[in-house]
């Protein structure tokens, strides 16, 4: 597995990396030629033609906009057909009529980010009944119902990285915080909030008390209003954390047309385009957030590489991610993509997603 930081981000945006391709070779009558895979993909290649889909929590989406995007521009390079589709809404079990639709079309691999763990358990061990793979991102099911998680960062990392900006940002002082998550049900939201509260926990951020944790649905209006509530409930509030693309850039514009700019500070999982006018006029000193580009990117090549044979989702498994480089399957057929990034005024300008 690779680490990410500052190298990672600036070659996902200034620049590629050759694709480099491993290929199997025997002779026959003194030539070379290519073996290939029970999948018909020559040994060490993605097979061409392979139909990929993402489905992401929520289509029109920032967030999701850009990560499919990524899988498009990685599907495209191993000659793959790459396809979008998702609700507009971010309900349990919104994604289900989505993945029963995949499966009846013959989708090679379902590329989905789950609303809810549980939700959509069924319906894709249905289509992996069917034949397709699933591969999960940003947001896993139960890791009984697919064939692999392609995990931003650990949640351990994300929540770490959380608790550490805002308690920088609120100062030695400390205070009442507060969190404004997505939806209730989101897999990845929870893990997080369990984990911040744990890092809480510990001595050093003894002076931070948190006292709400509330829900935007990831919608940006609903966002704005629970912000909003929670400074009216909360009058002491010295930070928010908002662990969401959608919630913490509707934070962020309500608290920067309102008396409480400068004063309540405001930190979580964002872009840096969403984020860029509220860093520049102060309302929030550091944030962070992976790539998510290369996080559809690298889904992609696993996806192929999977549909392929070329691994299973065995702990161990290795894979080439294109211009990422090699990844490794961990744990529970798991592949991280990195450590989470810190965005302030000092390297904002230098990104574009």
């Amino acid at each position: 597995m690779r680490a990410a930081g500052t190298t990672r981000f600036r070659a996902a945006v200034m620049g590629t990396f050759a694709t480099v391709l491993l290929l199997g070779a025997t002779t026959a009558c003194a030539e070379e030629t290519p073996t290939t895979n029970p999948t018909g993909a020559t040994a060490g290649t993605i097979k061409e033609g392979l139909k990929i889909t993402f489905l992401p929590k929520q289509v029109n989406n920032p967030y999701f906009t850009t990560s499919d995007n990524g899988g498009k521009a990685a599907v495209e390079e191993f000659k793959g057909v790459y396809s979008e589709t998702g609700p507009s809404d971010t309900s349990p079990s919104a994604q289900v009529s989505y993945i029963n639709t995949l499966s009846q079309q013959g989708t090679d691999v379902i590329v989905v980010s789950a609303n809810d763990k549980d939700a959509i358990c069924g319906a894709l061990n249905e289509a992996r009944t069917a034949g397709a793979k699933v591969v999960t991102f940003d947001s896993d099911t139960k890791p009984e119902c697919r064939d692999l998680f392609i995990n931003q960062a650990t949640a351990d990392g994300i929540a770490k990285i959380q608790i550490k900006l805002i308690s920088e940002a609120i100062g030695a002082d400390g205070g009442e915080i507060a969190i404004l998550s997505a939806t209730a049900n989101a897999t990845n939201q929870n893990a997080w909030i369990e984990m911040m509260k744990t890092e809480l926990a510990k001595p050093e951020y003894a002076k931070l008390k948190l006292v709400a944790t509330v829900y935007g649905d990831d919608n940006d209006q609903k966002s704005f209003q629970e912000a909003q509530g929670l400074l009216s409930k909360y009058p002491n509030l010295k930070g928010i954390i908002s662990p969401t693309t959608v919630g913490v850039a509707a934070a962020g514009r309500y608290l920067s047309g309102s008396a409480y700019k400068g004063k309540v500070q405001l930190t979580g999982l964002g872009t840096p385009n969403q984020m860029r006018s509220y860093v520049k006029d102060g309302t929030v000193k550091s944030f962070a957030l992976w790539n998510p580009a290369d996080l559809g990117y690298l889904a992609a090549y696993a996806a192929g590489a999977l549909a392929s044979g070329l691994i299973s989702g065995k702990e161990g498994d290795k894979f080439k991610a294109g211009k990422l480089g090699e990844y490794t399957v961990g744990k529970d057929a798991t592949v991280l993509l990195g450590d989470p990034f810190t965005f302030t005024s000092a390297n904002i300008e230098q990104f574009n997603f």
